[in-house]
């Protein structure tokens, strides 16, 4: 059995189906990355997997117990940092320590925040709060809190895509090195398909929605480490990249329906401004042409 399982997941939110047949075998040790259009429930999927949301029909399984919620063998880096902006670097890994290794002296929990910082090189900024730091380093904060919980698979819930293109490398490159170093087993989701092949072992696409499903798997047979540069000119990287895209773009089209629907509009005319207004200078009501009333009045002189 794999390390992480996923058997005929479903989920909706009382309406259609977001997710439907899902089907998703990871080992352990494994980079995946699920690539898809913004949208298609790629998000949903992540937090099926880290049991924020349970769901509406299937299971999921870790290391061959079920999750039903979530759980510390679980760790998760979301877009949006998500730090508790009045302590320190040091503070908000240490919490999460704390969370989950209560028995630990001080010392031990001190060494082992102290590690993470180093890992992801913000030792120089270790006492500085997030509204001092810089979007990259408020998620490489993000990233060595979830490692320091040192769970049994990371969760990257499109970590990157709120940073600039120059920051995204460099932290795409510090991902490639601490999983490198660490070898957790990572499932990562994102819409950029060249993301995925640079840090991934294997891509999987996520149809698009509603009711979206993963397409087939693609393996990425590139040596690591994998240098950006170079990359660009594999053949193997750039038929990778047209098949992910041609898979995406299919799936697309063929959920693109046209429907025809008679608009019955109101009866409205705009206001006649000819209609002399009262003595206040104000009409009552506006006048329109409908509305307008001829009337007959004999008056006795």
């Amino acid at each position: 059995m794999a390390y992480l399982e996923l058997k005929n997941i479903s989920k909706n939110f009382g309406g259609s189906p977001v997710l439907k047949d899902i089907n998703l075998s990871v080992e352990k040790g494994e980079f995946v990355a699920i690539v898809g259009f913004s949208g298609a429930g790629k998000t949903t999927l992540i937090s099926l997997i880290a049991g924020l949301l349970k769901p509406s029909n299937g299971s999921l399984m870790l290391n061959d117990l079920e999750i039903t919620q979530p759980g510390p063998d679980r760790g998760i880096v979301f877009q949006n940092y998500s730090l508790l902006p009045w302590l320190t670097v040091f503070e908000n890994i240490l919490l999460a320590v704390e969370a989950v290794n209560p028995n630990w002296s001080d010392d031990k929990r001190k060494a082992h925040v102290e590690k993470y910082i180093a890992m992801v090189n913000l030792t120089p900024a270790r006492d500085k709060k997030p509204g001092e730091l810089s979007g990259g380093m408020r998620q490489r904060v993000s990233v060595a809190r979830a490692l320091a919980m040192d769970p049994q698979i990371l969760l990257l819930d499109e970590p990157l895509s709120a940073l600039d293109a120059l920051t995204r490398a460099t932290l795409q490159d510090e991902v490639s090195r601490i999983w490198s170093d660490d070898k957790k087993t990572v499932v990562m989701i994102t819409n950029d398909p060249d993301e995925g092949i640079y840090l991934a072992d294997r891509i999987i696409p996520l149809t698009a929605g509603p009711g979206a499903t993963l397409g087939s798997s693609f393996t990425v047979e590139i040596p690591r480490p994998r240098d950006r540069k170079s990359i660009n000119h594999d053949p193997h990287f750039k038929q990778l990249r047209r098949e992910i895209v041609e898979f995406m773009l299919g799936s697309k089209q063929e959920r693109h329906t046209a429907i025809t629907r008679k608009l019955i509009l109101p009866d409205i005319e705009p206001e006649d401004l000819n209609i002399p207004r009262n003595m206040t200078g104000w009409r009552k009501t506006p006048i329109r042409k409908n509305e307008m009333k001829e009337e007959s009045v004999e008056v006795n002189s």
